[in-house]
C-alpha cells in the first residue's frame, strides 16, 4: 500500500533528487575533464570505455550546432514537465520519475549555458558517450512511461 503524502513533501522529494543528480552529475563530468583527455579514453572493462567528449545536440547528436533550438526545446520541455506535474503529483512515484527527469535536464543545461556543449564520457560498445544526467533522464522518461500506463489501466479497471 502506497503512503499517502502532501503536495508540499512531494515536490520536497522532487526537489532533493533534482539536487542530488545535478550534483553527481556535475562532479562526475568536472572528474571527466580534469582526469581524462580528450580524444585519449581508457577501457574499464567489458568494451566499456571513460571518454572526454562534448555534444552540441541533444539524443544521439540530434540537432548539433543548433544551440538556440536545443535551448529552447530544453526549457519548453522542462516547463510542460513541471506543468504536468503539479497536475498530477499525487500518483505514487511520480515525484521520482520528475526528479531524475528535471535534474538530468537540467546538469545537462548547466553544462551546455557554460560551455555550449554537453560533457558525455561513458562509452558502450555501439553506443554514442553519455553521462549521468542521460541514465536520469532515460531512468525517469522509463518510469513515468509505467506511472502513466499504470494510471490508464487503473482508469479501464
Amino acid at each position: 500500500m502506497a503512503v499517502a503524502r502532501s503536495r508540499i513533501e512531494v515536490w520536497a522529494w522532487a526537489l532533493a533528487l533534482v539536487g542530488v543528480v545535478v550534483t553527481l552529475d556535475q562532479i562526475t563530468k568536472q572528474l571527466v575533464t580534469e582526469q581524462v583527455a580528450r580524444g585519449d579514453p581508457f577501457e574499464i572493462g567489458f568494451g566499456i570505455e571513460i571518454s572526454n567528449v562534448r555534444n552540441t545536440g541533444i539524443a544521439f547528436g540530434l540537432l548539433s550546432g543548433g544551440d538556440a533550438l536545443v535551448l529552447a526545446f530544453t526549457l519548453g520541455t522542462l516547463a510542460l514537465l513541471i506543468v504536468y506535474f503539479a497536475f498530477t503529483w499525487q500518483r505514487p512515484g511520480e515525484w521520482l520519475a520528475v526528479g531524475l527527469l528535471v535534474g538530468g535536464a537540467l546538469g545537462n543545461l548547466a553544462d551546455r549555458i557554460r560551455d555550449g556543449a554537453v560533457v558525455d564520457f561513458v562509452e558502450l560498445p555501439f553506443w554514442p558517450a553519455f553521462n549521468l544526467a542521460d541514465v536520469a533522464i532515460v531512468g525517469g522518461v522509463t518510469l513515468l512511461a509505467m506511472i502513466v500506463l499504470e494510471a490508464q489501466q487503473q482508469e479501464h479497471d
